[in-house]
């Protein structure tokens, strides 16, 4: 298999020992920190914001994959480039002018993507993908850590990578929700590129080895 990309999403963090376990992941094989920032609107949850963010960039070595769960994320980019994050990625259900978004991403400095609900068909990326550096799957109902894998995300990843290859693009793939050592081979022979690992990463005894061991069963 091709190097795929392991980014532990924070939100399952200890947020009374956060830099402990940013500290853990700068130690890790994973390649990315995943941030799942939520408004309480587009989702019914909320994360953390700003200084939460810039806190962990202060002690981070690994690039910040920013998950903008909110409405109108066109709001607020240039604020999140600024504190730090190197991928900026918004819902496809999120914002009115995508196109408009995706380029004022790129504008500010971070690479751009776009997140798809899990019964968002990835048809309606067709004529925009070759603005995108990333597109995200969900593989639940965003909104809250610790939720089950639903299958169709397997379908969605395939149908996906045959529509990057069919254009020629090098678009990268990543897959967010309930992923563990139980499904994510299949998700990589199906065309992901980037996992994203939260609660199977930090509940695990050993998250490090658990990374290591993610990696290797994907190498």
């Amino acid at each position: 298999m091709k190097n795929i990309l392991i980014a532990p999403s924070v939100l399952a963090a200890d947020f009374a020992n956060l830099q402990r376990d940013i500290e853990m992941i700068n130690n890790s094989e994973a390649d990315w920190f995943h941030i799942d920032v939520m408004d309480g609107h587009f989702v019914p949850n909320i994360s953390y914001g700003m200084p939460v963010i810039q806190a962990i960039k202060k002690h981070a070595t690994k690039p910040l994959d920013v998950h903008l769960m909110i409405e109108k994320p066109e709001r607020y980019i240039e604020e999140f480039a600024k504190i730090g994050a190197d991928i900026i990625t918004v819902h496809y259900e999120s914002t009115v002018h995508l196109h408009r978004t995706l380029r004022q991403i790129k504008a500010a400095g971070c690479k751009a993507g776009v997140v798809l609900n899990l019964t968002t068909p990835v048809s309606v990326l067709e004529d925009i993908l070759s603005e995108c550096y990333m597109v995200l799957i969900m593989s639940i109902n965003p909104g809250f850590g610790g939720q089950k894998f639903e299958a169709i995300t397997y379908q969605k990843v395939r149908k996906l990578r045959q529509m990057i290859d069919d254009q020629g693009l090098d678009t990268l793939i990543e897959i967010d929700g309930g992923v563990t050592d139980q499904n994510a081979k299949q998700l990589v022979e199906a065309g992901a590129n980037v996992l994203v690992a939260g609660s199977y990463v930090f509940n695990a005894v050993d998250p490090v080895q658990t990374i290591r061991e993610l990696k290797k069963t994907l190498s």
